[in-house]
């Protein structure tokens, strides 16, 4: 069996073999009859390969008589044959058989040639029809593949579209957390200052209240939970910065392939509806040989397969750093609040202690001064008591000196000269014993006014302590950034 659109083997595209014996060709047409004997032989064979060109040529040209002859008539095929006019003797040219062969060789051929050439024109309608039908059917199938194409291209492209879309969405989401997270690292900067504030005024404490108490230890630790907040912050801040250049760049490529896919199928789009009738269509010779191709459908299709895994990656990772992003705000949310309540707490108890000791001291003044003034009144008391007792004095002694004046035998020590001694002695002990009370009255008040000074110095510490923990640092801490800015919320 032939194939479909092949060219038939035909009997005109051989050779005709010569007959063994026939008459020479006499053509029917009237010009072979006028000119019967031609003055050369003719060389050339009737006997021509199928070449249509050649074929219609030989048709239209005027036929002679063929160079066929006997094999007498072979010996002096060179020789030129007389003109009738020149001939003296009669012969027989023809026999009546010779005429009748003659006329049938011409029928035969004519319907051979006939048969060949209606046998030609079945042959090249039957060629056309069916090169015809392949070439149509071989255009339809370019279609449909082009159409494949399109439709491939197609879902590419929503493919890409969708993707793009996520990545958009993805990158917009990843740009507000990181704007979040450049506020909450701003906020803490304000509660780490006030906590560096606070351990500068404590500084200025006076005395015995300069201590390394609960309040300094918390607020150290704050100190240390802010700068570890900041840090973690700056090093996912980082990450963030890293991870939007790497979906930039993953939008970049995605964008460029759509680029690339919306200019493909509006190409293979038009040349999917081109049609012969179509305006455009030219010849461009040589384009079939041009091959500017750069990939195959599998390595397309990757292409854009993997730029989308590699956006569907960045995406997860982007995601991924977005949930890490906001427990990371969470958490140093709720470390610097715990940190500040404990702060506070420790602050609230040791401006408690702080004021009951001042209280505790005023009360100790109080009576400190009290004492005072009543030490001073026992001192004052003593005193007139010794001033008292001196005139006592003056007088045993001078009974005693204007006693010594009595004359000879007079002088005698008489109860009255033993009394009086004994009365000076008395007075003399007395007063030696308030002087002793006065002195150690005077250095109990020298102490009590030491104590006095003492408490009143410790109630001036005490004071100031309570200002700096009371009034500046107290009074700082109020405006400690909520819960909500601390996160990244306006």
């Amino acid at each position: 069996m032939e194939r479909v659109g092949c060219t038939l083997t035909s009997t005109y595209a051989h050779p005709r073999p010569t007959p063994t014996n026939f008459l020479p060709a006499i053509s029917t047409m009237a010009s072979s009859y006028r000119d019967r004997f031609p003055h050369s032989n003719l060389t050339h064979s009737l006997s021509l390969p199928w070449r249509p060109s050649t074929y219609y040529k030989v048709a239209s040209s005027y036929p002679s008589v063929a160079p066929y002859c006997t094999r007498s008539q072979r010996v002096s095929e060179n020789a030129m044959l007389p003109f009738v006019s020149n001939r003296t003797t009669f012969f027989t040219r023809y026999t009546p058989d010779d005429w009748y062969r003659s006329n049938l060789t011409n029928y035969q051929e004519s319907n051979t040639s006939r048969h060949n050439s209606e046998k030609l024109r079945v042959d090249t309608s039957r060629l056309i029809q069916d090169k015809y039908q392949q070439t149509r059917k071989t255009q339809a199938d370019t279609t449909q593949n082009l159409g494949e194409r399109v439709n491939d291209i197609g879902f590419w492209k929503s493919e890409i579209i969708h993707e793009l879309d996520e990545m958009i969405g993805e990158t917009n989401a990843l740009i507000d957390v990181k704007k979040r997270l450049e506020r909450a690292l701003m906020e803490t900067e304000a509660p780490l200052q006030v906590a560096r504030e606070c351990l500068f005024h404590r500084e200025k404490r006076m005395g015995i209240d300069l201590v390394h108490d609960e309040v300094e230890t918390q607020l150290l630790t704050e100190v240390d939970t802010i700068l570890c907040c900041q840090e973690r912050t700056k090093l996912h801040l980082d990450k963030t910065i890293a991870q939007l250049a790497a979906d930039r760049a993953s939008q970049h490529e995605l964008e460029k392939d759509l680029s690339d896919k919306q200019t493909a199928y509006r190409i293979d789009d038009k040349c999917h509806h081109l049609r012969n009738t179509s305006d455009g269509v030219g010849y461009f010779r040589g384009v079939e040989r041009v091959d500017a191709t750069v990939s195959v459908p599998k390595s397309w299709a990757k292409f854009t397969d993997d730029n989308i895994l590699r956006s569907q990656s960045e995406r997860a990772a982007s995601a991924k750093l977005r949930d890490d992003i906001e427990n990371l705000l969470v958490v140093t949310a709720n470390e610097m609040w715990n940190q500040f309540n404990k702060v506070n707490l420790c602050f609230t108890n040791r401006i408690a202690e702080t004021a009951d000791a001042k209280n505790k001291i005023q009360t100790h003044l109080a009576k400190t001064l009290q004492e005072i003034f009543q030490t001073e009144m026992t001192i004052e008391s003593i005193k007139k008591a010794i001033k008292d007792k001196t005139a006592f004095l003056k007088v045993a002694q001078t009974r005693l000196d204007e006693r010594t004046r009595r004359p000879n035998i007079e002088l005698c020590r008489d109860m009255a000269q033993l009394r009086l001694v004994n009365e000076v002695h008395e007075v003399d002990d007395t007063i030696q014993t308030l002087q002793q009370r006065l002195r150690d009255a005077e250095s109990t008040l020298q102490s009590l006014v030491h104590t006095k000074a003492t408490l009143e110095h410790d109630l001036a510490v005490k004071a100031n302590s309570l200002y700096i923990d009371q009034e500046k640092c107290m009074s700082m801490r109020k405006s400690y950034p909520n819960t909500l800015r601390l996160v990244g919320f306006c």
